[in-house]
């Protein structure tokens, strides 16, 4: 185990839980970074920039590993974002019934002692049942998915509305990939377990 301080650069309770299960201590901040895209940026590029501006966003006194993680959700070339209410979460369903979503999870794993930045990228894709008008509105009405890119919560009762997810990574969907992660955090002195 590192004495490097470990430090989440996000407001999401999904990281966080995801990161408590590899069982090591770390702190949270939020590194306040404007998410809006640039006009024409691709779906990949989106995540990668935010991670890293997340990562380098917190500001650590101490040695500190800190991460920094975005998604992007893409269905035929659009982005899907949070919902935020359940009119848009199900115009969302909608449009994913019978098809499939991708979803891209890019990390940043920053040193402060160095400014070293290690980056990556998973990708997992998401195919929906054909979904009915009535199933999507009893999955809305039950989950209130409405803080989830793609507003399917792959971890809970969204689970019922896909026939597949084609991933390396199952965590990454949630929005932290921990393989990737554990990968990146050793290349910063940080082992697990």
């Amino acid at each position: 185990m590192s004495s490097l301080r470990l430090v989440l650069a996000s407001t999401s309770a999904y990281r966080r839980e995801l990161l408590s299960r590899l069982g090591i201590p770390f702190d949270v901040q939020s590194p306040g970074v404007d998410e809006t895209p640039h006009p024409g940026e691709p779906p990949v590029e989106i995540a990668t920039r935010l991670a890293i501006a997340k990562a380098r966003a917190v500001w650590i006194a101490e040695p500190a590993v800190i991460i920094g993680s975005d998604q992007v959700a893409m269905l035929d070339g659009r982005m899907l974002g949070k919902p935020g209410n359940r009119e848009t979460a199900v115009h969302q369903l909608t449009a994913a019934s019978g098809r499939t979503v991708e979803f891209h999870t890019a990390l940043c794993v920053r040193s402060t002692v160095d400014e070293r930045e290690s980056v990556a990228l998973d990708t997992t894709r998401v195919t929906f049942r054909p979904l009915n008008r009535d199933t999507i509105e009893r999955y809305v009405d039950i989950e209130k998915p409405f803080d989830c890119a793609g507003s399917a919560k792959s971890e809970g009762l969204g689970i019922t509305l896909v026939t597949a997810i084609e991933t390396t990574d199952p965590t990454g969907l949630v929005g932290l990939p921990l393989i990737l992660l554990t990968d990146l955090l050793a290349q910063h002195g940080i082992r697990v377990p």
